[in-house]
């Protein structure tokens, strides 16, 4: 089994996403024997796409970075939320990643997935409450990860969430522990 795991939390050491993803990774890991590429996306940022890399006849990164993505069975997006929506720096691995004839492609019925058999285990941290309430609407990290994995033939998307780590002590163990359970009925 080859693993994907990508990190995307800005502060290191007390990321909950990143401790997430890698207990995700460790967990999975156990259960068969693994390979993983690594990608830390803060240490080793992707740079944004520009005009000249898009129409560029060849991308070596994108190149890379697609050949990575298209050899995992299983990827795992360590991804806090940041300002309602994931990190930048996860977004220029996302835009690098996205290649139309490549990734996904377009028919008469609309764009087609082109990643098809694939897992992904998204390891979302949140300082507020997002999937209840008010600020259900104001999700554009979790949802925008669902659709755009969805678009490239990624749809068997499993979310692994620990949210409202900034509202005291209590509520960050809370879900700290309910995410650790939800790695182990993986």
């Amino acid at each position: 089994m080859k693993i994907l795991h990508l990190d995307s939390g800005i502060f290191v050491e007390q990321s909950v996403s990143r401790k997430i993803s890698r207990d995700i990774v460790q967990h999975l890991s156990q259960q068969q024997p693994t390979e993983v590429i690594y990608r830390d996306l803060i240490h080793e940022p992707i740079p944004h796409l520009t005009a000249d890399s898009l129409l560029a006849e060849r991308d070596p990164l994108s190149e890379t970075l697609i050949a990575e993505l298209q050899a995992a069975d299983i990827v795992v997006i360590g991804a806090p939320m940041y300002n309602f929506t994931i990190p930048t720096q996860l977004k220029a691995w996302l835009d690098r990643v996205l290649k139309a004839g490549v990734t996904f492609s377009y028919s008469e019925q609309g764009p087609q997935g082109l990643l098809t058999g694939k897992t992904a285990y998204i390891a979302s941290g949140r300082g507020g409450i997002f999937t209840s309430g008010d600020q259900v609407a104001w999700d554009h990290q979790e949802t925008y990860l669902q659709q755009v994995l969805q678009f490239i033939g990624i749809t068997d998307v499993h979310i692994i969430r620990a949210e409202g780590v900034s509202m005291g002590d209590e509520p960050r163990q809370q879900a700290l522990h309910a995410a650790k359970a939800a790695i182990a009925a993986i």
